[in-house]
Formats: structure tokens, C-alpha cells, sequence
């Protein structure tokens, strides 16, 4: 066990255990941001000419077509200012909105003005709930750190469907390095599109068959989507100077929106796991990678964060209503809740997952581009 060091520079600690710190005792979190992950963020006139090609490039494939481009809406902050910003690019998006159960009433107000000021068409998928209360309860049953897995797949596999059925090349996300650089892996292990893994956790903690929940297998994401369909995902939101104040100032003065006061609190399902389960279970604060990518990308100042980091992660009369819901709709008692926060940990890699076959991929891919003599790149 590490002694307890945190990051002279964001506030990421050792209770990620892959972490590592240099001699000043920054840690490795923030060298890989200014390393690896600034290449691919554009926050600049270099980024302004790339997405202006994207654009460009989406207009001409979506020429004849009724939508140029897909977006998973779920009324956060991120894919609310995409939906503006699409707007004004002039694109033609099929918004997509993947209910699996658990939307706060602030998510669903946030959507229906987004879908109104925007003049969107808006197609809701609707998740068979037994289907997701099935999965949700065998990875509460598993122990694994991510349980947000179950939601995370159907909502992607949900887009790609979708682009598919409507014949639209282009996903467009809401996910961005400006406020999601710093990521603990360690702590959420695995893709959560992994569905050899998905399938493997529910045949051993599952109770009877899914119904009607759709996965994306291997060979779909990785082959017959980006290379036989020609199918991209974008995340524009790298390219442009986008900071998360200023994007929520600008989302409440144009359509009345809403904050939820934390990352992904549009889902009370995500809600709960974030802020009850993995911190009691696990020990981690979800807030800790959130808050250092926003000091990595400079929208935030190391002792704003620390001092952000003092306050109670739940209102305890806020978390026992929301506990009270949670247990009610997974049909599950309190005391079945605690088993599951007092139970053992488990891990991704407890279950057959496609780990083996990406890394067969890339070597397959590393041997491709050294024939071809440049990099190969499907997705954002």
C-alpha cells in the first residue's frame, strides 16, 4: 500500500493505485495531459480550421440525405452545448436520447428545451426496463467499480444502431479533453463497449434472459462499423475553446437550462454510484479526476478544487431520498444495498472480456501502417 501523496499540481492521489509522481511531486496524470493527450485539443485557430473540414466534410456526405449527423443527447452540460453549437455550424443532426430509467426530471426539462429552442428531430429510445434493472443488479451482484457499464453500452450501442438504420456516417460527442483529461483507469477497468465482458458478468450474476437489450460486438466496433460502413465519431468540443462555465452561462441564457451541480447527475442511478457506492466501496471520489482535468486544461485553480473537494459529497438528507428511490426501483432492500457496498470486490478482469483480441488489433494495425507507410485512425 502507497502512503497517502497527492499531486502537487491538480489533486489527483494515491488512491489511484497506478499513479505515479516526479520529483516535484507532480504526478503522472499531469504529465500525460501536457504529453499525450494536449495533441489531440485544439483549442485555437489550428482547431477552428480542422472543424471547419469536419464540417465540411459532413455537410458533403449528408448531401441528399434528411440528417448529416448523429447525437446522443442526455441534457448535460456537454452534449447541451454540443446541440447548440450544432445549431449554429448549421448541421442537420438526428438527436438521439436513450431513456434507461433513471433521468432526473432536470434532464428531461433540459432535453425538451434543448429539442424546442434547436428545432431538432428527436428520436427517444426507450431501454425494456427489466432488461436494465437485470443488469444493473448482476453488476451490483459482481462488485465491479464501473457500474455504470450497463447504461454506458446501451446508450452507445443505441447511437451506432440508429446512424446505421438512418444511414448517417458521423457520431457526434459530447465527450471533450477539456473536462474529462484526466481519467483513473485503474479505477474503472475495461470498455465499457466491451460486451464479451457485459455478456460473461450477466451469465454469472444475471437471473433469466435479456430481452430486448442491444450490444455491439467486437467486430462491429472495431471493423464493420469504422471500415465497412466508413462510420467516424467526432468530438468537437476538442476543437474549440470550450470551458465548462462559460458553456453553462451561455446554455442557461440561450434555453432556461439547468445545472445539476455534478458531473453526469442527470442520471440518478450514476448519482448514487458516484457518490455513495464507489466512494464507500471503493474509496474513490469521482470528483478528484473531474476537478484536475479542469485544472490541466486552466479553468480552474488547484485551491479552488481543494476547497471544492471539502464539501460533503452528499446532503445526508438528500442521500437518504435518493437511496430510498434507488432501493425502490431495483426492487432491493437497504440491507441488500450494504451487502452489495460490504460485499467483495470484484474486478473486469474476473470475466472474459475482449482484451485479448484488441491487443491481436493492434498488432494487426501497427503491421498495417508500416506497409502503408502512415497511421490508421477510425475514431476521434
Amino acid at each position: 500500500m502507497k502512503p497517502h501523496q497527492i499531486c502537487t499540481r491538480c489533486v489527483m492521489d494515491t488512491s489511484d493505485t497506478h499513479i505515479s509522481f516526479d520529483a516535484d511531486g507532480v504526478c503522472s496524470h499531469c504529465h500525460e495531459f501536457e504529453e499525450q493527450t494536449r495533441k489531440g485539443w485544439f483549442p485555437n485557430e489550428e482547431g477552428k480550421v480542422k472543424l471547419g473540414q469536419m464540417i465540411d466534410q459532413m455537410r458533403a456526405r449528408g448531401r441528399g440525405k434528411e440528417y448529416d449527423c448523429i447525437l446522443g443527447l442526455s441534457g448535460g452540460i456537454d452534449s447541451s452545448y454540443m446541440a447548440l453549437k450544432i445549431k449554429d455550424w448549421g448541421l442537420r443532426p438526428l438527436v438521439v436520447h436513450v431513456d434507461a430509467g433513471w433521468n432526473s426530471e432536470l434532464a428531461v426539462g433540459n432535453i425538451e428545451k434543448i429539442v424546442k429552442h434547436c428545432n431538432y428531430d428527436l428520436h427517444t429510445h426507450v431501454v425494456d426496463w427489466e432488461d436494465m434493472r437485470n443488469l444493473q443488479l448482476a453488476y451490483l451482484r459482481a462488485g465491479i467499480p464501473n457500474q455504470d457499464v450497463p447504461q454506458d453500452h446501451i446508450f452507445f450501442s443505441s447511437l451506432y444502431h440508429f446512424a446505421i438504420d438512418n444511414d448517417i456516417r458521423h457520431i457526434l460527442s459530447g465527450g471533450n479533453i477539456a473536462t474529462e483529461g484526466v481519467m483513473a483507469d485503474s479505477w474503472l477497468e475495461g470498455s465499457a463497449m466491451d460486451s464479451i465482458n457485459l455478456k460473461a458478468i450477466y451469465r454469472h450474476h444475471g437471473e433469466g434472459k435479456l430481452r430486448s437489450y442491444k450490444t455491439i460486438s467486437f467486430l462491429e466496433y472495431y471493423v464493420y462499423y469504422p471500415l465497412i460502413k466508413k462510420m467516424r465519431t467526432f468530438r468537437p468540443l476538442n476543437f474549440i475553446p470550450y470551458n465548462k462555465r462559460m458553456a453553462a452561462d451561455e446554455l442557461r441564457a440561450a434555453i432556461g437550462w439547468r445545472d445539476y451541480g455534478r458531473k453526469h447527475g442527470e442520471s440518478l442511478f450514476t448519482k448514487v454510484f458516484q457518490n455513495d457506492y464507489l466512494v464507500r466501496k471503493y474509496g474513490y471520489d469521482k470528483r478528484k479526476p473531474h476537478l484536475a482535468s479542469l485544472i490541466v486544461s486552466g479553468q480552474m485553480t488547484r485551491d479552488e478544487a481543494l476547497a471544492e473537494l471539502e464539501d460533503p459529497l452528499y446532503d445526508p438528507e438528500e442521500r437518504e431520498l435518493d437511496l430510498d428511490f434507488f432501493c425502490k426501483k431495483l426492487r432491493i432492500t437497504r440491507a441488500d444495498y450494504e451487502g452489495f457496498i460490504n460485499g467483495p470486490k470484484g474486478s473486469y478482469h474476473d470475466y472474459a472480456n475482449w482484451e485479448g483480441r484488441y491487443r491481436l488489433l493492434k498488432k494487426i494495425q501497427s503491421v498495417a501502417e508500416r506497409v502503408r507507410g502512415k497511421r490508421i485512425n477510425v475514431y476521434s
